[in-house]
């Protein structure tokens, strides 16, 4: 199954120049833990980099900065990975796995932004899969109980 039918497609965006204050706003606006940055490229918003809420705190917060004069682009990690809409599941889960990252954004073909996949969305796929699972082996067990009646 490919990613970008399983990914979020309602994500939460900054641009570089937005400030630290207005990307936790808008976290706490949307009950999320980070904002994507992206740059405009032809009305297309292609990600750049990421701000999560642990940044907000190790940047901002901890060393008491002032969230109100930093911008995203100042505290966002750079090194962004990401994966095409097109990858699969297994494919997209194996690669967070070896760039030890909870996030994944998904693009299109040309880099634009899709989606977004997090260790949550995964987990709460897997185990709503599990008990997919575990219904069938119970269903088979009465199925076999009821024909050796």
């Amino acid at each position: 199954m490919p990613i970008g039918e399983i990914c979020n497609r309602e994500v939460v965006v900054a641009w570089r120049n937005d400030t630290a204050l207005e990307a936790s706003r808008l976290m706490r606006q949307h009950h999320v833990g980070n904002v994507l940055v992206v740059d405009d490229h032809n009305g297309v918003q292609v990600p750049v980099g990421i701000v999560t809420d642990r940044d907000l705190i190790m940047e901002i917060m901890a060393p008491e900065l002032d969230g109100a004069t930093i911008t995203v682009g100042d505290i966002m990690s750079r090194e962004l990975v990401t994966v095409k809409e097109s990858t699969g599941v297994f494919e997209a889960i194996q690669y967070m796995r070896q760039k030890a990252v909870r996030r994944l954004p998904i693009v299109d073909e040309s880099g634009g932004l899709v989606g977004i996949l997090t260790l949550d969305d995964l987990l709460e796929l897997l185990s709503e899969e599990f008990h997919e699972i575990a219904k069938l082996v119970r269903n088979e067990q009465q199925k076999e109980s009821r024909s050796r009646r």
